[in-house]
């Protein structure tokens, strides 16, 4: 009796496992609920304009929170606007597992960079629920307030959104404190909503691959090693503006010289040294700007993206020193800004990282390991918890436009991989 008693252990347990790795999230159900938010703010382009703050932001919130609803989830909208969800574990004393993305877009922007994320999340937590599952943590889903206009949401819940990038212009035309209150939020109360670092036991984002990595290689799962810092730089070279037509050329002091063979440099001493570094020249203004006339200042805009600052500013600190050779040869003058941006580099947690190549490859799909080149939410988080994105390709590489698009397969994929990562860190950090 003993030994039927121990195989019907056995088999209990076997079959308990294996219903665990069998869980798939409803992808038909996903699929649904990404159509419809798509729905608000399409435009004629085939684009979308639900911008933050925008008519479109303010019409989706009302299905998104139906949405978190669905899934037995207790809603509400914190001080900066940021839609969350919450779903009590069996253990109220551990920190919450958090996941999440966002539900705004760039102009005439796509369907699924942010939304893959913030529906993908919901339609997990909707999964355990149909299935009857608690997990041990507390569960928290984030949909944040303006990614695309600067992570407002997420630097509010880290601490730091300062009260001068309240009053800045968003790209909704407004300023960001206005947008938040359209929102439901209310800007002079967002300092109490800083988390102090260890709040959340981990935070999870879905997001589709803004670059081709993915799509090129025909893979699965991108497992994210990392999200880049960012830096920007303003340089001007001033010189002598005069007439086109009467000014011999070799007595001008035309900046746009040295500014054309900076950007050039950019190019040659950004690919010179190993790695995955890029660096652009996106923005170049002569002034006064006319065809006949010969500039008196040229600016550029120089941005530089790594997962290592040191790496950046080392970067920088040659094309600077090219940048000063190059106005002294052409006899103008240089000026330099530094403009600071909320980007500093933040690496995914490593044992986040193992469980989702592991998750995975039981699920049966392949993977690579790459960093991120945008910002995101996690970028944010990572301050305050351990943080993994996992990415899903994006046809072509293309992204921030209407024909940004991820198959209905590659975003169940992510979804699965998404939930049975939470399943495992839901063990594995229950028993630390």
């Amino acid at each position: 009796m003993k030994y039927f008693f121990l195989a019907f252990i056995l088999a209990f347990a076997s079959l308990g496992t294996s219903f665990s790795q069998s869980l798939q999230v409803n992808s038909k159900r996903l699929s649904q609920s990404l159509s419809t938010l798509a729905t608000y703010g399409k435009n004629e382009k085939g684009g979308s304009d639900r911008v933050a703050y925008s008519v479109h932001d303010l019409a989706a919130r009302p299905f998104v929170k139906e949405q978190l609803t669905a899934a037995g989830l207790e809603v509400s909208v914190d001080f900066a606007g940021n839609i969350i969800g919450r779903k009590a574990g069996k253990n109220p004393s551990l920190k919450p597992i958090s996941l999440g993305s966002h539900i705004d877009e760039v102009p005439n922007g796509g369907d699924y960079d942010g939304p893959v994320g913030a529906m993908g999340a919901i339609e997990v937590v909707r999964t355990l629920k149909d299935a009857g599952i608690q997990t041990e943590h507390p569960l928290e889903i984030i949909i944040f307030t303006n990614e695309e206009g600067g992570v407002i949401g997420s630097r509010a819940l880290v601490g730091g959104l300062s009260a001068q990038a309240l009053q800045d212009q968003s790209n909704a035309g407004i300023m960001h404190a206005d947008g938040i209150r359209l929102l439901g939020g209310d800007p002079s109360q967002i300092a109490s909503l800083a988390r102090p670092k260890g709040a959340i036991a981990a935070f999870l984002e879905l997001h589709i691959e803004q670059g081709g990595n993915l799509d090129a290689e025909k893979l699965d799962i991108g497992v994210v090693e990392g999200i880049v810092a960012i830096e920007w730089w303003e340089f001007s070279f001033k010189g002598k503006a005069n007439h086109a037509g009467t000014t011999p050329m070799n007595v001008r002091k035309d900046p746009m010289l040295p500014a054309a063979k900076f950007t050039l440099a950019v190019n040659e001493v950004i690919t010179r040294v190993e790695g995955r570094q890029v660096g652009t020249v996106g923005k170049i203004q002569a002034f006064p700007g006319a065809g006949n006339v010969i500039p008196g200042e040229v600016k550029l805009n120089l941005e530089i993206r790594d997962l290592s600052s040191e790496k950046i500013w080392k970067l920088y600190a040659e094309l600077e020193a090219i940048a000063k050779q190059l106005a002294e040869e052409s006899g103008t003058t240089l000026t330099i800004k530094h403009i600071e941006v909320a980007s500093k580099p933040a690496l995914a947690d490593s044992l986040i990282r193992e469980v989702i190549n592991a998750q995975s490859k039981k699920l049966g799909y392949s993977t690579k390991s790459l960093p991120s080149g945008a910002g995101h939410d996690a970028q944010e988080m990572a301050r305050i918890a351990p943080m993994g994105m996992i990415f899903i390709p994006s046809k072509d590489g293309i992204s921030h436009a209407p024909e940004e698009y991820s198959s209905p397969e590659a975003i169940a994929k992510g979804a699965n991989v998404l939930l049975h990562t939470l399943l495992e860190l839901d063990k594995r950090l229950t028993k630390e």
